[in-house]
């Protein structure tokens, strides 16, 4: 009679449905949704690339690009030209400050 009674209430079901809920939310806010604003600031650097552009790798190669193609991006460290996949270009170098 009892347990007749709770499941008309809702009783404990109820209650852990909304703790599911709230945990799935909390989770989406903080690691999915940053996580995709991440991947959008990288696509958006990945297609705005141009020669000149000083980049670095993201193996931590830090150069200027000579050329841009469809899927790899050249580019001069050194005395040597590389070759290097446009996704992993991990950023792009600011200009040092003038002193």
């Amino acid at each position: 009679m009892i347990l007749a009674l709770q499941a008309q209430r809702g009783g404990p079901g109820i209650a852990l449905l909304v703790q599911f809920v709230l945990i799935i939310g909390i989770m989406y806010f903080l690691f999915i949704l940053p996580q995709r604003r991440e991947q959008k600031r990288h696509r958006e650097l990945i297609t705005s690339l141009k020669p000149g552009d000083e980049i670095v790798t993201a193996g931590g190669l830090i150069g200027e690009i000579i050329a841009v193609r469809d899927d790899a991006v050249t580019i001069k460290s050194g005395d040597a030209r590389v070759v290097v996949e446009r996704a992993r270009v991990a950023r792009r170098r600011d200009a040092p400050a003038a002193v």
